[in-house]
């Protein structure tokens, strides 16, 4: 949602941000390390010269924020778990919390803080998509499935949550359902797959998957279906170039009855010309 973001093509359960508005989720910026504020007319030492000094009107959370989009999770956890001590009922502090702890690996305490927020706001659909990525860590791939269905049954408008759906589908080898949510949610979003991102404070799922190829030409089907023969081809690429055997399906199968004719898509479907016997 890989937005742990979330967490299936080479590593992917992650978490992607943007700065955040009030009450909204973590950031993800390019910005040097947070320095700690200086007293007025109190000049920087020269080890400090070099970063950024926190403006003294920056809030608790806004810090937070910062340490998240430097990958300082450990220095966010400790801010966020103040912060949600202060507030026992605010739902993004709480999904924060369980964001900042779930990128140090401890699934089971965020999953507890995920469990929280939803408790606190049964309405909050990225806490209920960061409950799914936990199970899906765990290869729980039912109770993932369970999960990003009640999130999209909050928010039918967020395409991590069709994409993180599919990926629990393939999970379980469920391939055809997950095929359907891959469509739903290239449909919503064409780039989904290339970018990686997830919305604020959903955590995008993890992408590594055993069968690659499998999955690529999953998404090569998807692409098929609905006439973008240029992604398409793209997929189907990859899907040849991890060796997945069954190729010539493309020419049967009625989903890639729309761009099986195109001589691009006819070239990956030739067989690779032995190669040359050297002398």
């Amino acid at each position: 949602m890989t937005r742990i973001l979330v967490a299936i093509p080479a590593g992917i359960l992650f978490l992607s941000f943007s700065m955040p508005t009030a009450g909204q989720s973590l950031v993800e910026d390019p910005s040097p390390p947070v320095a700690k504020h200086l007293p007025q007319g109190q000049p920087p030492s020269p080890a400090q010269s070099s970063v950024i000094v926190v403006r003294p009107d920056l809030s608790d959370e806004q810090l937070a924020d910062l340490y998240m989009a430097r990958k300082e999770y450990r220095e966010a956890s400790v801010i966020f778990k103040r912060l949600a001590d202060q507030n026992p009922q605010n739902p993004v502090y709480l999904n924060k919390l369980g964001i900042s702890l779930h990128q140090q690996t401890a699934l089971g305490p965020a999953l507890k803080y995920y469990e929280r927020a939803i408790k606190a706001d049964p309405s909050y659909a990225d806490a209920q998509n960061n409950i799914g990525t936990i199970w899906y860590q765990r290869k729980k791939y039912g109770k993932a499935i369970k999960a990003y269905q009640k999130a999209i049954a909050i928010r039918s408008d967020m395409p991590v949550l069709y994409s993180n759906l599919g990926y629990a589908y393939f999970g379980d080898k469920k391939y055809e359902q997950a095929i359907t949510f891959f469509r739903q949610a290239l449909t919503m979003d064409p780039h989904l797959f290339d970018h990686g991102n997830s919305r604020n404070g959903s955590v995008l799922q993890d992408r590594t998957v055993g069968d690659r190829g499998r999955f690529y030409f999953l998404l090569a089907k998807s692409f098929a279906e609905s006439g973008n023969v240029e992604r398409c081809l793209i997929y189907l690429r990859k899907a040849k170039d991890d060796g997945y055997k069954d190729l010539a399906a493309v020419k049967t199968d009625p989903s890639f009855a729309a761009v099986v004719k195109d001589p691009a898509i006819q070239e990956v479907l030739a067989p690779k010309p032995e190669d040359s016997v050297q002398p």
